[in-house]
């Protein structure tokens, strides 16, 4: 499997390359050149594979066949230490379908790729003499992920960069109390986007990139989308239905992203429900054509407090026609001019695929209070915004991608609906660890400063 870049169609990069670089050296997204596609037999015959074996399937289609022979291992050690046998849960509630994406080590989706990407990191750096820097912003959970993923793991030096006194206590917990000597909590005077506008202009600074060997696993790392388009197959394969939809919480755009994927892979998935808090560029943009960032404002679902969602870029690629240098010239526009906008066509193929809804945070917090009184079920504020369509909705037949356990957010919950989130065993004495972490200016010299003298 050959990759290219968003930006540039004339790459020709295979997996080994593109997935430890992450970024393209032209700052667009790598992509691959070719997708494979099942038809409904070849769907059918999916339906008996467990999650391993499913996972197998779909992650060989876009890895080098030197991995391939390693990649059932690899899946298999990734998940052994998730807490549900079947690894993810698909519960059903009357109409409500709510995909339990929170039973590996951190309570959060990004489990799901974060510990197949750490194993398949060891297995290309275990026999080589290459040391490699990983910088990763997060939101939340992308960083508790990684960490777990990455915690001790040979010739790898992780830097995460979370946004100072802007995550849960609990996210901010599943970071800095892990005792690694190859892991580096940095709390950032800014938000999110300050985070990781900081950790793109890195891996434009092509002295330092050569510098560190630098490498990411945010979303923008294409292994990420890979492991994560599984668990839509996963999900769709167990239900009884012709076509479905998947609502989903929305920030980066990266899980979303996988879902667009599945369906270009032949999974007959309806619509993807682009599910934002307050903090809305991706519900603008689908309804009004405008990419236009504004200023963030803090929320009770942290992880979706994002307003330049850096995995939109995959899916203008497909927007304007596959055309690499229209994409060019709109990141341009958006770094010049602080917005863009697709046109009418491009907007109307968008529609196509993709539904969204706002969720203000009152509205957030009655969700979570309605389905725990109606079905005493407990979903936590990110969660909550991809269900309001399927309270909305009642005769449709969705899937509501359960991204973080309640207890990340127990704080907000118990607050809310008066009783006491049961601490899952992932979480024991979590919350009485002591934390190390430093904490920087938004400084982008001072950053890499730092990371030059921690691995020099």
């Amino acid at each position: 499997m050959k990759y290219f870049s968003t930006r540039d169609k004339n790459l020709n990069l295979d997996f080994k390359e593109i997935f430890l670089r992450g970024l393209a050296p032209d700052g667009g997204l790598f992509l691959p050149k070719v997708v494979k596609r099942y038809s409904t037999s070849e769907l059918v015959n999916l339906k008996k594979l467990n999650y391993q074996d499913l996972a197998y399937e779909i992650i060989s289609n876009f890895c080098s066949d030197d991995l391939k022979p390693k990649l059932t291992n690899i899946i298999k050690k990734s998940y052994s230490n998730f807490f549900d046998k079947n690894v993810v849960t698909l519960k059903q509630l009357d109409h409500l379908n709510f995909l339990e994406l929170y039973h590996g080590p951190t309570l959060a989706f990004k489990d799901y790729a974060m510990q197949v990407i750490g194993n398949i990191y060891e297995e290309y750096l275990s026999n080589s003499d290459q040391k490699i820097t990983i910088v990763v912003a997060t939101s939340g959970d992308t960083g508790a992920a990684a960490i777990y993923a990455l915690a001790n793991k040979k010739n790898i030096n992780l830097f995460v960069l979370h946004p100072e006194n802007k995550v849960s206590p609990v996210q901010r917990k599943f970071m800095t109390t892990v005792n690694a000597k190859n892991i580096f909590n940095l709390a950032i005077k800014g938000n999110f986007d300050d985070c990781q506008s900081m950790v793109k202009k890195m891996f434009m600074d092509e002295k330092f990139r050569k510098a560190v060997n630098l490498s990411a696993v945010n979303s923008i790392n294409w292994g990420r989308i890979v492991c994560q388009i599984v668990y839509y197959f996963y999900a769709f394969l167990r239900m009884d239905e012709d076509k479905i939809s998947f609502a989903v919480p929305t920030g980066n755009f990266g899980d979303i992203y996988a879902g667009y994927m599945a369906k270009k892979m032949g999974l007959p998935i309806d619509k993807l429900i682009i599910a934002t808090n307050e903090n809305d560029i991706l519900h603008r943009v689908a309804t009004t054509g405008k990419y236009e960032p504004k200023g963030v404002k803090p929320s009770i679902s942290p992880s979706m407090d994002i307003q330049v969602s850096s995995n939109f870029e995959r899916l203008i690629f497909d927007l304007v026609g596959e055309d690499a240098e229209v994409v060019a010239k709109l990141m341009k526009d958006l770094s010049n001019n602080g917005s863009f906008t697709i046109n009418k066509d491009q907007l109307d193929k968008l529609k196509k695929d993709f539904l969204s809804c706002r969720v203000e945070e009152k509205e957030t917090l009655s969700i979570i209070e309605k389905v725990k009184e109606d079905y005493n079920f407990i979903i936590d504020p990110h969660t909550a915004t991809a269900t309001k369509y399927s309270l909305d909705n009642i005769n449709s037949k969705v899937i509501v991608l359960c991204t973080a356990h309640p207890f990340k957010f127990k704080d907000t919950i118990e607050n809310k609906l008066g009783i006491k989130i049961n601490t899952p065993p992932q979480a024991k004495n979590l919350m009485d660890k002591a934390e190390n972490f430093d904490t920087l200016d938004l400084n982008l010299q001072q950053i890499i400063k730092y990371i030059l003298d921690k691995t020099q």
